[in-house]
């Protein structure tokens, strides 16, 4: 993320310093006053998140904030409180609700028309642990700042997440109305909450524990000989049973059954109480099967009675539980039990004990798992395999339209509570297989783990393919609409690098193209776009081809059984902002002939350009109103013109006469070697010559690279299709070079790559050059100039040496 502020990095770490604040530019809210941020951090004190209308400073601090503003609090584990405070005052005080510590935990705060709710764990709107409701709402808030106190604060992975109709209404539904505007605090009760996932509150290893449901062995206890039911795969994984008799029995002589129930619970559910009693019997038969946890545990309990002097008393019973070191904050299967996960893990790779081989139809044997782990994931293979199906008495189990690979994956988290995708350009395939597969069998952890990755590696180049395959699943509607919404914002780029979204389904496609924050070059584009889906396009192409094809064939032949969906999608095109030279050459198209309704709006339009509003009703009608995420479009027309970028943010975008941006604090310029008299970033930004101004070699990565950049913004972004050089007055000519493109200042993408270029021949020449292809409809916020081969100067081979740099565009 890209901050305002010089805040601390380490890997993905965001450290902030003491009284300080960032102001990441991507956590606002869509809609003021309304949104949800998802967030991990660690803090020896409090961990503080602002919540403005307008972005603050790097020193901003809520005590001196006298605009409308939110603070939360959380309060560390030293002082366990949580406050809420409202333009600086405070509105919430509350004790006992320690939420803070010094390892990363997740927490989330959505905000909703003046309801603030407080959640801990990686899932927002579940666990609502606090929440407060604000009679006077402040409606305006929108960006949020990370802050401190006064220790470092660490976050990562932060994320803003819109509010959608069921997410606000499960949050109201938790407001006791009678409380008529005070806050509703939920007690936890415990210091840490207990399993966050409510899917799972009463599903897990703990309802077979002694269950002769897919129980494969029993022991043999007591002096009425009583049989327990046990599964061989958890007692392997939990220390080491006698698995090996045929009839899959085991004896235990002197073992009373309460004992062996309180062994058998403290492994499938984790934790057991016990007679003090019989404390000593226990800590016997878990040495004997060398559950060494629980040793541990009933050794120091009875090494603790004895430091006491204390007798044990036959009445009272002893807690135990497992020691849940785990870095999840949930209780998912394996983490909170006293399984060991590499011994499990093993038991799967060789199919010991397995009881069940699946089969994936035309891909043969897949795996041999076995069922109590397949059971306790999922409620329909457990429904297959003991409700009498016939899939309980065989242990063959065939599958249809699965991907062998997806279903590997899955069970491997089944076997491990962790999502393992290796790091290649198939793992967002396999991510999507996986996210279809834990819907289909239920799987709601993985689910989730699933949507989570997705949002985070959501992209413009992936989110054609993500899009299409949550949207026939009802529980990722989240991530449908924040596919929606990354589409609409890249809106040229999504319909130009590639044709994946004539694929969409209606419903989506119609939500991206009347999406409130849909970004666009022009309106063409939109209408392209449309005509594209339509016709199920094959290449990208533009209305002209579907007009050509209209001399010849009928809107029926070419759109099919998208006909209606095309008429419906055309009022959505506002064709009243497009230029009157462009109406006209649509008036008198072919589509405008053959489609009345198309014919209408275009001339609907040419009469609002020509003659202004000529109805009452048309200034309220959006498709007269300019995008308000539009793109101004600056061209390039000749060398050292003034329609460039740089040009333009010296004029503070068009509000008064031009002067150096760079000086004006518009636009940053940095070059690769220190700033001196002949390394000058005010000069790249000005109109005047330079004979000697150049860029020297740096170590990056352990390679030498000369480069100069430009920083447009932090509220500004480029679509850059053209770019202009000039020459200092030295013979140092570049032929290797890139101009590069970055959102971040770290990670670059090539726009146009010369290779012995030999354009500049000259001292101090202007030379100009197009980009081309899809990257030309990717915003970035820096750019630059990167050497990548020696110069023609013999003598300072690796020195860039320009003394202008203009960049043109769709700028926003």
């Amino acid at each position: 993320m890209m901050m305002m502020m010089e805040e601390k990095k380490e890997g993905e770490f965001l450290t902030v310093p003491p009284f300080e604040c960032a102001w990441p530019k991507d956590l606002k809210f869509r809609e003021a006053g309304r949104g949800c941020v998802a967030f991990e951090a660690f803090a020896r004190n409090d961990v503080t998140l602002v919540f403005r209308e307008n972005v603050g400073s790097q020193h901003y601090h809520y005590k001196r904030d006298n605009s409308p503003h939110y603070t939360v609090i959380l309060g560390s584990h030293r002082n366990r409180r949580l406050k809420i405070e409202v333009d600086g005052k405070s509105v919430v005080d509350v004790e006992g609700v320690g939420l803070c510590s010094s390892a990363f935990q997740s927490y989330w705060i959505s905000i909703y028309d003046g309801l603030i709710s407080i959640g801990k764990g990686r899932y927002p709107f579940q666990n609502i642990v606090f929440q407060w409701l604000d009679t006077n709402p402040n409606c305006s808030v929108r960006y949020v700042g990370l802050s401190s106190w006064d220790k470092h604060v660490g976050y990562r992975n932060v994320i803003v997440l819109p509010l959608m109709h069921q997410n606000h209404l499960s949050l109201w539904k938790h407001v006791d109305v009678g409380y008529g505007g005070d806050y509703i605090h939920e007690e936890c009760g415990q210091e840490e909450l207990e399993d966050e996932l409510s899917a799972y509150d009463k599903w897990g290893l703990q309802n077979f524990l002694e269950s002769w449901d897919l129980s494969d062995v029993s022991f043999i206890v007591g002096m009425e000989e009583r049989p327990v039911p046990a599964h061989k795969v958890i007692l392997s994984s939990s220390g080491h049973f006698p698995l090996t008799s045929p009839d899959g029995v085991i004896a235990l002589k002197g073992v009373t059954y309460p004992v062996l129930h309180s062994l058998l619970e403290y492994i499938y559910k984790g934790r057991t109480q016990i007679l003090e009693s019989q404390l000593a019997s226990l800590m016997i038969l878990s040495l004997e099967f060398e559950v060494m946890t629980l040793v541990k545990q009933c050794e120091e309990i009875i090494q603790q009675f004895k430091i006491n002097d204390k007798l044990f008393d036959s009445g009272k019973r002893v807690e135990l539980s497992y020691p849940n070191t785990s870095p999840h904050c949930y209780r998912a299967f394996p983490f909170g039990l006293a399984v060991d996960k590499k011994r499990l893990k093993q038991l799967y790779s060789s199919g010991e004990y397995s009881d069940v081989d699946i089969y994936i139809e035309g891909g043969g044997l897949v795996s041999q798992p076995h069922k109590i782990i397949l059971s306790l994931w999922s409620v329909p293979f457990a429904k297959m395999f003991t409700n009498g199906m016939s899939e309980t008495n065989s242990s063959r189990v065939v599958l249809r339209d699965v991907s062998p690979k997806a279903f590997e994956g899955m069970l491997d988290f089944m076997y491990s509570g962790e999502v393992n995708l290796e790091n290649t350009m198939e793992s967002g395939a396999m991510l999507l297989q996986m996210l279809l597969l834990s819907d289909q069998f239920g799987v709601t952890l993985l689910h989730q783990e699933c949507c989570k990755i997705l949002l985070e590696c959501l992209s413009e180049d992936t989110v054609c393919p993500i899009l299409q395959a949550v949207s026939s699943i009802p529980s990722c509607k989240l991530i449908e609409e924040t596919c929606e919404r990354n589409f609409s914002m890249h809106f040229d780029y999504c319909t130009t690098a590639s044709i994946d979204f004539i694929f969409l389904e209606e419903a989506n496609f119609s939500n991206i193209i009347r999406h409130p924050d849909l970004t666009v070059t022009s309106e063409e584009k939109v209408l392209d776009a449309i005509l594209m889906w339509g016709m199920k396009a094959k290449n990208a192409y533009g209305w002209e081809v579907v007009d050509e094809l209209m001399i010849y064939s009928t809107p029926e032949l070419l759109f099919g059984e998208r006909l209606e969906s095309v008429f419906n999608f055309l009022s959505s095109v506002r064709f009243p902002i497009m230029p009157l030279v462009l109406l006209k050459k649509l008036e008198k198209s072919n589509i405008s002939r053959h489609i009345p309704s198309f014919d209408f709006l275009v001339k609907e339009a040419i009469s609002y350009v020509e003659h202004g509003l000529c109805e009452p009703e048309f200034d309220q009608n959006v498709r007269f109103q300019l995008r308000r995420s539009s793109y101004k479009e600056l061209q390039y027309l000749c060398d050292g013109d003034s329609n460039g970028v740089l040009y333009f943010a010296g004029t503070s975008y068009g509000q008064h006469q031009w002067v150096n941006p760079v000086l004006a604090k518009t636009i940053t310029i940095t070059a690769s070697s220190p700033p001196s008299r002949f390394t000058d970033s005010k000069v790249l930004a000005s109109r005047t010559y330079q004979g000697t101004s150049f860029a020297g070699p740096r170590i990056e990565d352990g390679h030498s690279s000369a480069w100069w950049m430009v920083d447009i913004g932090p509220n500004h972004q480029l679509m850059c299709n053209y770019y202009t050089l000039r020459q200092d007055g030295s013979r140092a000519y570049n032929r290797y070079w890139n101009l590069q493109g970055s959102l971040d200042g770290k990670t670059w993408t090539n726009l146009r790559v010369h290779e012995n270029d030999q354009t500049v021949c000259k001292p101090g020449q202007f030379a100009s050059w197009p980009i081309i292809g899809p990257n030309a409809l990717r915003p970035f916020r820096f750019f630059r100039v990167v050497l990548t081969g020696p110069t023609t100067d013999v003598s300072n081979p690796f020195n860039i040496c320009i003394c202008f740099l203009e960049l043109y565009g769709f700028f926003h």
